[in-house]
């Protein structure tokens, strides 16, 4: 429908005709929708709790009644210990005869010796471990009215309250990433009323609890396990929580303290490690001090104003849910959406609660980037053979894809100094197992800077997983157009990591094309001519794209700093040499160089598609018959029964849609993401049945991933340009989105109307040049720093490609 001047005045009219109190009313409402998860009950289990996070102290709130419980950790709470025995020593010794015989087609023969020479001996890999619980008992509770829990994220507060013989109690936790502290406000609308006692929960890391006075619990500890680490390897670790009571009286016991008849309670919680060979009782002391001698008011305060200066650089309208929807609880919502309910504004509560938890998770000063669970730890993952770490085959990767995109780029930093130490790790890596300069990585890397393979074939030998999340900070360059940081961090890591594939790289046989190997396209395996189930090869598609993209964005960085001409030649010569993408027997994008068929076709795997997502060598405008192989491989592999189903992988569908330019295929997947892979509380998790699990376990990479994937169907920046609403489905008639970012330093804002642009706004943090399409039209800009340029359907002329 075409919306004319006449009808536009009528519904100005008619918002006119609307009360001002019912107009107020009806925004705060829908405003409270898409920034607030609420439920009538308290969490039962550890998927139904609400996350709150400073950056590296996190915290999972679950609301109890007669018992409140805070489920801590920390990011830097890891066994382990580095180790300079990774390698295993007769790989190199036995690479070239490897390689000889994938060339030759003998792959069980050489599974077998890859198997035996290839793989990491990691004895004292180390996960990160979940710390206790906080514990707040208050006895009998019968006769609760009005109970209501939920998460803020604007103010990043989880909030309960209940009416209890006729006064109202109220508990509010935030997680101050200004103090370091996580604090925890009890009140009660008459006075008197609040008792309980703090105690630790069980503990399943060694540690002794005492008290200090009347006031304070003290946990002190050692991050030892026996699964991923010898037991005795470790940071030593310590947690402090302090009580303060306004009114009534503090007694403490040995491993508790008594709260009897208080006001209102403040309870201060610290938390630190000996990572990097910081003091975690001088920390958690100095934390505790410096809270103690603010009031909570003050707290609080500078907790909001901190966290909004990020989280509210970016707000997303994708029209209104109806209004019986709206006003449910959050779980009520999710169930709504799994029976196929329409909730447009759960989806954009979604989609800030990816930003929520990058914010919480990772802050420009975190000692650690994203694990696979963030900073929050549900003491599965770290009990899994696959541990809490960082998985560089796609899920660090996809911690971090929201982040510059959607306005929250000081969020990477604490990636960019982890591989900083993979970097320099990764030099004796490549020394030592391939003979080479430079540096290397592979699959898993942990706090301690581990860069062997991994212990396992089908997965462990991923020669390109360092190029892959170093180019996370070539992603930082290009949004933010930071010359600087490109020529002190970015291109001397992806330098290195060049001249380490310009040694490694070997001619195959038949066609002189430059290939890697042996290595994983990760985690898939193939079926050979004998049935059998192999995964090592030379040259698999995966890392062609990424070696690809490390020699395309050196060379461009060389001509940006005018530096390394020689070697631009050589990267320039190496390049044109790799091997081009092949389409198979099926119409399918090949995954390796041989047409091979997949030995388990439901795989959640599709590693090869990086081409299309997050990589720009595939797609739809450039490319249209490889972008659909790219398509027939994803039809192929949805519509094999019993289809691998992971969380990551349902937000990989969403993110290949949108670059497909398919906005309702997109939708249809980030619903079935929100429905079939996020829990009560929103978090996704990995299915229990897949990849060994037994049961859901969290993984934040669905949640930052599937917020990549939205933000991605209304705006793109690759290849050169800025697409407005590249992929926005039917559903989504109505909307705005306002502070994405676009590559070369832009801020962007649109405004749609009946599935059309209205406007759009293009602000630049630099002088420079753009062209901006919409459908099939352009518009080039040039803009001077700090200048904003608005936009209008019109404002496009045609243009000769879609």
């Amino acid at each position: 429908m075409q919306t004319t001047r006449r009808r536009f005045l009528q519904g100005g009219l008619a918002l006119a005709a609307i009360p001002k109190g019912a107009m107020q009313l009806w925004s705060a409402t829908r405003q409270r929708s898409v920034d607030e998860l609420w439920y009538r009950q308290p969490a039962e289990r550890w998927l139904e709790a609400l996350p709150v996070g400073n950056g590296r102290l996190g915290g999972m709130v679950f609301g109890g009644l007669a018992k409140e419980r805070i489920a801590l950790s920390e990011s830097t709470a890891w066994s382990g210990a580095p180790s300079a025995t990774d390698v295993n020593p007769e790989a190199l010794k036995h690479l070239d005869e490897i390689r000889q015989l994938l060339f030759a087609g003998k792959y069980v023969e050489a599974r077998g010796l890859c198997e035996k020479h290839l793989l990491g001996n990691a004895k004292s890999f180390g996960t990160n471990m979940p710390l206790p619980e906080l514990r707040f008992d208050f006895g009998e509770t019968a006769g609760v009215i009005g109970y209501r829990r939920s998460l803020n994220l604007d103010e990043a507060a989880a909030r309960m309250s209940f009416v209890l013989g006729g006064a109202r109690f109220s508990r509010e936790v935030i997680a101050s990433h200004p103090d370091g502290v996580i604090a925890v406000r009890l009140s009660c609308s008459k006075p008197g009323q609040i008792t309980f006692t703090a105690a630790f929960g069980a503990v399943t890391l060694p540690a002794d609890i005492t008290t200090n006075g009347r006031d304070t619990l003290i946990l002190r500890g050692h991050a030892y396990e026996h699964m991923h680490s010898n037991g005795q390897d470790g940071v030593a670790l310590q947690i402090h929580a302090k009580i303060i009571a306004e009114g009534g009286s503090l007694q403490a016991e040995a491993q508790n303290v008594h709260v009897k008849n208080a006001n209102s309670v403040t309870v201060l919680i610290a938390a630190a490690t000996s990572f990097r060979d910081n003091d975690p009782e001088a920390a958690c002391t100095r934390e505790i001090a410096s809270a103690s001698r603010k009031t909570y008011a003050t707290l609080r305060a500078e907790h909001v104003a901190d966290h909004q200066s990020l989280y509210r650089r970016v707000s997303l309208d994708l029209g209104a849910s109806g209004p019986s929807m709206r006003t449910k609880p959050t779980d009520v919502r999710r169930k709504g959406l799994e029976d196929g309910g329409s909730d447009p504004e759960l989806l954009a509560l979604f989609f800030q609660y990816g930003r929520y938890l990058t914010i919480t998770g990772s802050r420009a000063d975190s000692p650690l980037p994203l694990a696979l669970q963030g900073i929050w730890n549900d003491g599965l993952a770290s009990t899994m053979g696959w541990t809490n770490d960082f998985h560089l085959d796609i899920n660090t990767q996809q911690n971090y894809w929201a982040a510059e995109l959607c306005n929250l780029s000081e969020c990477q930093t604490p990636l960019f100094g982890l591989i900083e130490g993979l970097r320099e790790a990764g030099r004796r890596t490549a020394k030592e197992m391939y003979g080479a300069p430079g540096w290397v990585c592979h699959t898993v890397t942990n706090a301690w800077g581990y860069t062997a393979p991994g212990w396992g074939i089908g997965w462990g030998l991923y020669v390109t997983a360092g190029i892959w999340i170093a180019l996370q900070m070539w992603d930082h360059y290009t949004f933010n157009a930071d010359t600087e940081f490109l020529r002190a961090q970015a291109y001397p890591a992806l330098r290195e990591a060049a001249e380490f594939f310009l040694a490694y790289m070997v001619p195959e046989p038949k066609h002189g094309w430059l290939v890697t190997g042996p290595s994983d396209s990760p985690e898939n395996w193939y079926l050979t001519a004998d049935g059998e189930h192999c995964a090592e090869s030379m040259g698999n598609t995966c890392d062609r794209v990424f070696v690809y993209a490390l020699y395309s964005v050196c060379i461009e960085a060389q001509r940006v700093l005018s530096v390394d001409g020689e070697l631009r030649e050589r990267l320039e010569a190496a390049r044109a040499k790799l091997p081009p993408f092949q389409i198979g027997k099926h119409g399918q994008l090949q995954e390796w160089l041989e047409d091979f068929e997949d030995a388990e076709p439901n795989h959640r795997h599709t590693s090869h598609l990086v081409a299309l997502y997050p990589e720009n060598q595939i797609s739809p405008r450039k490319t249209p018959e490889l972008a659909r192989a790219a398509e027939v491989t994803i039809e192929r592999r949805m519509n094999t029964p019993h289809w691998e189903q992971s969380e990551w992988g349902r937000a990989n569908l969403v993110v290949y849609y949108a670059r497909l330019l398919k906005g309702d295929l997109a939708h249809k997947y980030l619903e079935s993401l929100v429905a079939k892979a996020a829990d009560v509380n929103l978090l996704t998790f990995s299915s229990g049945g897949v990849a060994g699990a037994e049961q859901n376990i969290f993984a934040i990479d669905g949640n930052t991933a599937g917020t990549a994937g939205m933000a991605e169907m209304l705006l793109q920046s690759q290849g050169g340009e800025i697409r407005l609403l590249p992929a926005l489905p039917a559903a989504w008639q109505d909307g705005t989105v306002k502070g994405l970012c676009a590559r070369g330093g832009y801020v962007i804002d649109i405004a749609w109307h009946n599935g059309a642009l209205l406007s759009a706004s293009v602000m630049s943090r630099r002088s420079g040049s753009i062209q901006v399409r919409y459908q099939g039209k352009i518009r080039e800009l040039s803009l001077r720093a700090g200048e904003v340029a608005h936009l209008r359907t019109a404002s496009f002329i045609n243009s000769d490609h879609a």
